[in-house]
């Protein structure tokens, strides 16, 4: 009966474009996907990015992993199968929010390349930007910010990425930031001006030739 269902499903188109969207908001639309390993400060560096974003009037919004558990993706575990479809959901989430004109950040830990692969292509070429917020397991492990470090080592808790369960490094993030090495403040330039070289932060309407 489901899969019934389902081949009754079309697509419907809306009337308003993206390009319209984004037009309106003065800006382009993108996913910044911030991946790492947990207590990198993934989060701590996208709500930084997003209050810049803000700050210049531009339309943002922040996706974190642990709020998105709370709601959408309550019940999901953390094996691998899990794991993908908590990916796999965020990646159509940000999807949406390109589509309606909005500078989505997104802060998970997403330890599979494919799965980061997989939400690459639900968007526009360039409309993907990974970050990678690299920093040293043992760094990691001595802010151990939630503790859950400590219970990982002591098999509290299973299929924890870097101790239990792998990471898998980006093979060609557009950004790597050391957030060992730098600043919140060093990596948000960065970031801004990435942003503005890739002309996310204006929007230019084509003109047909």
């Amino acid at each position: 009966m489901a899969n019934d269902s389902a081949a009754n499903i079309v697509w419907h188109p809306t009337t308003v474009t993206k390009e319209q969207r984004q037009q309106r908001a003065g800006h382009k639309s993108a996913v910044l996907w911030f991946t790492g390993l947990s207590g990198a400060g993934k989060s701590t560096l996208a709500n930084a990015v997003e209050h810049e974003l803000n700050q210049r009037g531009l339309a943002s919004y922040v996706l974190d992993g642990d709020n998105i558990r709370h709601g959408l993706n309550k019940g999901l575990g953390f094996g691998e199968e899990d794991r993908k479809e908590n990916i796999r959901r965020i990646g159509e989430v940000a999807k949406l929010f390109v589509d309606a004109g909005v500078i989505v950040l997104t802060a998970f830990i997403s330890p599979y390349r494919s799965d980061r692969e997989l939400a690459r292509s639900l968007v526009a070429a360039g409309e993907f930007i990974e970050v990678y917020v690299q920093c040293p397991l043992e760094e990691c492990e001595r802010r151990d910010v939630k503790g859950l470090y400590q219970k990982a080592r002591r098999g509290e808790i299973g299929q924890f990425t870097g101790i239990s369960a792998p990471y898998e490094e980006p093979d060609q993030p557009e950004l790597v930031v050391a957030s060992s090495e730098q600043s919140i403040e060093e990596s948000v330039v960065a970031i801004l001006a990435y942003l503005e070289q890739a002309g996310i932060l204006t929007y230019e309407k084509k003109h047909d030739a």
